[in-house]
């Protein structure tokens, strides 16, 4: 690509509002922890995707510019766009993940999260280790200002170090005032120069290696100063 096309991929509309793009982001944050909160043990996963879809337009979601997935236990390996196993119930000591992308009017909000039911150790620091993956490839991205390219390939790195396997079809993408497809579809994990924030959201999907399950983690790339520790 030359320079023209590289600036091309982080064009915004003329409504763009750094501050909207934030509220968005809270808000669909705010969203992800009022589904969690709604799934409990001996709930069938189709159940937990119609309570999250009733969340969502009661919050004033206008449509989702994807599908509005909540994945118990095995599905939690699946990637973007697969399919879940019908009727996976959620389990005393069970893990879950949530990934939405509401509209919010005309801005995109993206992101998602694991969360863990009883007291399994492993499930537990698999969620962990999802959180705290992405947080170390943000900050590669803040320090080292890393392309796109690079910053999976640390990722995926790092991801080996821990145990477990990264899923690069999940790999970050743009995100936008207007349908972000409409300047780039592709992957984050392509990009080959820095990318700004705001304008990008960092996915990390791990996977146990040998045993049916998996973690989640996305958000924008942005500076610490948005994140909370507790969160």
């Amino acid at each position: 690509m030359n320079t023209v096309a590289l600036s091309e991929l982080e064009r915004v509309g003329v409504d763009f509002s750094a501050q909207t793009m934030l509220s968005v982001r809270d808000k669909t944050r705010a969203a992800i922890h009022e589904i969690a909160a709604r799934c409990t043990p001996g709930m069938v996963e189709e159940e937990a995707v119609e309570i999250a879809k009733g969340i969502l337009k009661a919050a004033g979601m206008q449509r989702g510019w994807h599908d509005v997935y909540v994945r118990f236990g095995s599905n939690t390996t699946k990637t973007f766009g697969e399919a879940s196993d019908p009727g996976v119930v959620l389990g005393e000591d069970d893990i879950f993940l949530i990934d939405i992308g509401p509209v919010w009017e005309t801005w995109e909000g993206d992101g998602g999260d694991t969360f863990v039911t009883g007291s399994n150790a492993d499930m537990a620091r698999c969620k962990r280790d999802a959180k705290a993956l992405f947080h170390l490839v943000r900050a590669k991205w803040r320090d080292e200002k890393l392309t796109g390219e690079a910053l999976y390939e640390f990722a995926e790195s790092e991801a080996s170090a821990l145990g477990w396997a990264l899923n690069l079809d999940l790999s970050g993408h743009r995100i936008s005032d207007f349908p972000h497809a409409a300047i780039y579809e592709g992957p984050l994990a392509e990009i080959p120069f820095h990318p700004a924030p705001l304008l990008w959201v960092l996915e990390i999907h791990i996977r146990h290696p040998e045993q049916p399950y998996g973690a989640f983690f996305e958000d924008m790339l942005l500076e610490d100063e948005y994140f909370d520790p507790a969160l």
